[in-house]
């Protein structure tokens, strides 16, 4: 989410304090392939100064290692300059799973690669029609409801019995805490802000976020599109209007973001939720919402060594499952489009300079001020052909119908989109398959 858009529009401020905050713990280590370019690029520790790791990764798993072990620090500044990639090699995970999609019809394995919105309180007909008639296999619960954990649970089981090929759905929500928290009330804990989880001891916060976590999974949800690991290293901070503005950074420099995010996605993984980190490559310098403006642009952000750009580094490092992909425009690295739809920032950057081997999430282009001027259905193809494996119609649920058909429709005429579909939805179903071990 670059913002605040009906997924994330905050609650009054001031409604209601915080428990005590909790503990972070260093990011944990999954099974995840390694490139040698990004251990060049990291040296001997993680980037950020922590095993990092939203998206989300975002993004770890659901099956984390018992012990994750913590790599020596490392300053994100002495990484070298990677060398741009022009091509991108394919998924450890998407090659390694290919099988899993035998029996599966296009349209089916389409439905893999979207997410679509349900209102935590009155799920909409076209949510409905999203799952059931064109096989939408993951669905992200929007909004926001004080109903508590119990109406919470109902609303989610009516959705998730009905699933393609026994396929378990993706459940996502935005529970980042402060501002940004979609379920409360009875059985759910008042999250703080991100900025007040950055001055809890570690332990502490991964204690806290296990909490958290364990309330999500109580209920259905498998995945939180958290946590926000955006540096807000800018002079005024509050200037930030995505993130900063409402305190949903873990500090102001990448130690501290990488050590405390990775907490709060360490006790995530230990309750079996998915954690996302988000928002590629990095919001914390632009001004607007690409929520609610056109034509946001970062004109400082660039590749490594850039620290915003470490921090998902030394995640990706810590083994990564999820990464978000933010919609604005980054001039210094592909100024020609917003970053879900560039494939020199999600094919050449994060997957073969850096080695992300995992999935890679939109953020909402369902009704994203800053992606109107595409067409619903041209915004999943562009986003998918630039190598996102899911397409995230948080929003406005509506616009996934045109989004499905635009993606068989191009999979159907181009040989080589149908097989960008099939390699995500393999690294889909090998996620899946991280929630059942």
């Amino acid at each position: 989410m670059a913002g605040m858009n009906d997924r994330h529009r905050p609650a009054a401020p001031g409604a209601g304090e915080p428990p005590s905050p909790i503990a972070p713990s260093e990011f944990p280590q999954h099974h995840v392939s390694r490139r040698p370019v990004l251990l060049a690029l990291l040296g001997v520790g993680s980037l950020a100064g922590c095993s990092l790791i939203p998206g989300s990764s975002s993004a770890g798993g659901s099956s984390p290692s018992p012990q994750p072990t913590t790599p020596a620090p490392a300053s994100p500044s002495a990484a070298p300059s990677p060398t741009a990639a022009t091509t991108a090699t394919p998924s450890a995970t998407a090659t390694a799973t290919g099988g899993a999609l035998e029996g599966w019809s296009l349209e089916e394995k389409v439905g893999q690669l979207m997410m679509v919105g349900v209102d935590a309180t009155a799920p909409k007909q076209s949510s409905n029609e999203a799952v059931d008639t064109h096989h939408v296999g993951n669905i992200f619960i929007a909004g926001r409801t004080t109903a508590g954990s119990q109406a919470t649970q109902k609303v989610i089981a009516s959705f998730t019995g009905r699933v393609t090929h026994n396929t378990p759905m993706l459940v996502a929500t935005d529970q980042e805490g402060g501002e940004v928290q979609v379920l409360s009330g009875s059985g759910f804990s008042d999250i703080p802000s991100a900025m007040d989880q950055s001055t809890q001891p570690r332990d502490q916060l991964e204690a806290a976020a296990r909490t958290w976590g364990k309330e999500l999974a109580d209920v259905g949800v498998n995945m939180n599109l958290a946590p926000v690991v955006d540096l807000v290293d800018i002079d005024r901070p509050t200037t930030n209007e995505p993130i900063g503005h409402w305190g949903r950074e873990y500090g102001h420099d990448a130690t501290t973001v990488s050590s405390q995010a990775g907490a709060f996605a360490a006790g995530m993984q230990a309750s079996k939720v998915i954690p996302t980190y988000k928002h590629f490559p990095g919001l914390g310098r632009v001004t607007a919402n690409t929520d609610t403006s056109a034509d946001v642009v970062d004109r400082t952000t660039g590749r490594l060594p850039d620290a915003a750009v470490g921090v998902f580094a030394g995640a990706i490092a810590a083994g990564a499952q999820v990464i978000m992909v933010s919609s604005a425009t980054y001039a210094l690295i592909d100024a020609s489009a917003p970053a879900v739809f560039s494939s020199k920032i999600v094919t050449d950057m994060l997957r073969t300079e850096m080695g992300f081997s995992g999935v890679v999430i939109t953020d909402d282009v369902s009704a994203a001020v800053q992606v109107q001027g595409v067409a619903a259905g041209d915004r999943a193809v562009q986003a998918i052909r630039a190598g996102c494996d899911i397409v995230l119609a948080s929003a406005e649920p509506a616009a996934a119908a045109d989004m499905v058909k635009a993606l068989i429709a191009a999979a159907q005429s181009d040989p080589a989109f149908a097989a960008r579909v099939d390699e995500s939805a393999a690294r889909v179903l090998a996620l899946k398959g991280s929630l059942q071990s």
